[in-house]
């Protein structure tokens, strides 16, 4: 039967023990599993590798750990199972495994060691004590005091756990009167760690992918572990191929990422990572996807005085210059007509993957209003519209859609020559005007305004109806037509019959108040009299006749006559 006393006192492991293990194995292996210390040097087994740390059999009942750093510092080949080594144990990390280190550090066994180590600045084994006031008690041999502050450990909840650890520390004071001792274990440590990162920054190469683990985060970008001691930044710039805001939108402290090395300055000793160069580059896809002349969609990014960019994928940006916002020449900038973040669409107007440049056009998705002009404005047509602008040679009137015609300084009026536009009207005014000319390709349409300003010949029509005689001058006889001149600027036509013998009276024997309706400007020429040539027998140029009004066309300013019989 077993001995509940004893039975109280085995560890968990041993009481489970089979019936084949007699009492005294057992009591042996308890008593040897309490009576190690640290600071032990054994012989390790390799039995696993890992990717950090290496676990070695050490002949107790729990292995060592050992992490791939420290077996780096001291062995010159790579570790493998079943190798053995020396090692010096430590005390047991968060996971139950004993410490290990291959390199053996001494504890001084006596004043004159203690005094030796002192003045070489050598490196020291011991042993945690307890936490005291302002830091910790350490067995060196000796009792000595350690500052919390030289322990190494950065936050205060991580204290408690370094006592019963062994340590490598350095003796920064020695009073052997007072028996007064200070040792310090991080200078050691940052030692320790200069060496490990040394090593590390020298296995860089500039183009490899490692992991690496997020340690701390800014706005501009992440710090990121590669090894202990070394870091590297990731730029905000080089997260993603899209526009990054800040580093904490990409990653998230603790996060394990596989980084691109970008950069390696041995002087300055920094490390730039990539991460978006392990990605396939969007232009690429960019350059086989899009097409001059597509359709896309896309989200305005940002605004430009000269235009405005559109994300049509993470990464790639295509333009929107402000000549291509509008066919309305009134847009001035595209906040007029966009904001950052509306969706909109557009068509590709060039694609350049080699200088990252996309050219879009927006206002080609609303069609294009002068394929509408003729129909909206054919020549003839008149409309009305207000002035935009006056420049020394005209004034251009807005037709709607964006579409300016033109009004020459020579069409505006029939009144008088003009020096300025100005001079007959105003921007802002509303004016009627005639469609002249349109020239779709030049994108011009040119108006007047004075072709709709009545004139002689418009007054003349008004005044006068069919069937009225007049009296008029012979201008020119062309076969059976001829041009009469009936007043200023006021000019019809006559068909005159061949061979017909004129009826009509001279001026001489007419009655004087047919001269009269002439005016003034024709008696100049009647005194003129002469006939020059005749074309027809008794008809010549320069006759005054008198005529029947036939027809009057105010719309063509036609005035067709008959000679009176």
């Amino acid at each position: 039967m077993s001995n509940p006393n004893i039975d109280s006192l085995l560890p968990a492991e041993t009481s489970g023990a089979t019936e084949d293990s007699s009492f005294a194995d057992i009591l042996s292996n308890f008593e040897r599993e309490h009576s190690e210390s640290p600071g032990e040097t054994l012989t390790g087994t390799i039995v696993s590798i890992g990717t950090e740390t290496i676990l070695l059999d050490i002949g107790r009942k729990t292995e060592g750990s050992l992490t791939l750093a420290k077996w780096k510092e001291t062995q010159p080949d790579d570790p493998k199972v079943g190798a053995t080594v020396p090692v010096t144990v430590g005390g047991r990390d968060e996971e139950g495994y004993y410490q290990l280190s291959t390199g053996k550090v001494e504890r001084p066994k006596d004043w004159t060691g203690l005094q030796s180590a002192f003045n070489e600045k050598r490196d020291i084994a011991g042993v945690v004590v307890e936490q005291v006031k302002g830091g910790f008690r350490v067995d060196i041999g000796v009792r000595a005091f350690m500052p919390a502050s030289r322990s190494g450990v950065r936050e205060a909840d991580g204290m408690p756990k370094l006592v019963g650890q062994e340590i490598h520390c350095r003796i920064t004071k020695l009073d052997t009167e007072k028996e007064d001792v200070v040792v310090d274990r991080r200078v050691v440590m940052e030692e320790e760690q200069a060496v490990r990162r040394e090593q590390a920054f020298s296995e860089l190469r500039e183009g490899s992918v490692i992991r690496a683990r997020v340690r701390s985060l800014m706005d501009f970008g992440a710090f990121l572990e590669l090894s202990p001691g070394v870091d590297g930044l990731l730029h905000v710039v080089d997260m993603s191929y899209a526009r990054v805001g800040k580093a904490s939108d990409i990653v998230n402290v603790g996060d394990e990422l596989e980084v691109k090395v970008l950069k390696v300055d041995p002087k300055s000793r920094k490390i730039a990572l990539g991460l978006k160069q392990l990605q396939e580059d969007p232009w690429t896809v960019a350059a086989r996807t899009f097409k001059v002349g597509d359709r896309v969609n896309g989200t305005v990014s940002r605004l430009a005085d000269f235009g405005a960019f559109i994300e049509l994928l993470p990464g790639v940006d295509g333009l929107i210059h402000l000549s291509e916002l509008s066919w309305d020449k009134k847009v001035r900038k595209p906040g007029d007509l966009l904001k950052v973040g509306e969706r909109v669409a557009a068509v590709i107007l060039q694609v350049n993957p080699a200088d990252r440049r996309i050219g879009l056009g927006y206002k080609q998705v609303l069609g294009d209003p002068w394929e509408q002009v003729p129909r909206k404005f054919p020549v003839g047509s008149t409309f009305e519209g207000p002035i935009t602008n006056l420049t020394q040679f005209g004034a251009f009137v807005d037709m709607g859609d964006g579409i300016e015609g033109m009004i020459h300084i020579s069409d505006i009026t029939n009144e008088k020559r003009l020096d300025h536009p100005k001079d007959k009207v105003a921007k802002g005014q509303t004016v009627k005007a005639l469609v002249l000319e349109i020239d779709k390709e030049r994108r011009r349409v040119r108006l007047g305004m004075k072709q709709l300003e009545p004139t002689t010949i418009d007054h003349y029509i008004a005044e006068h109806k069919p069937g009225e005689k007049v009296s008029g001058r012979l201008m020119d006889v062309q076969g059976t037509r001829a041009k009469v001149e009936l007043g200023e600027g006021v000019v019809g036509i006559c068909q005159i019959r061949a061979k017909e013998e004129n009826p009509a009276v001279a001026v001489e024997s007419a009655k004087s108040s047919d001269v009269s309706s002439l005016g003034a400007m024709l008696s100049a020429r009647w005194k003129r009299g002469g006939a020059s040539e005749s074309s027809q027998e008794g008809v010549k140029t320069g006759q005054i006749l008198s005529f029947k009004i036939a027809n009057l066309d105010p719309a063509k300013r036609l005035i067709e006559l008959e000679l009176a019989q």
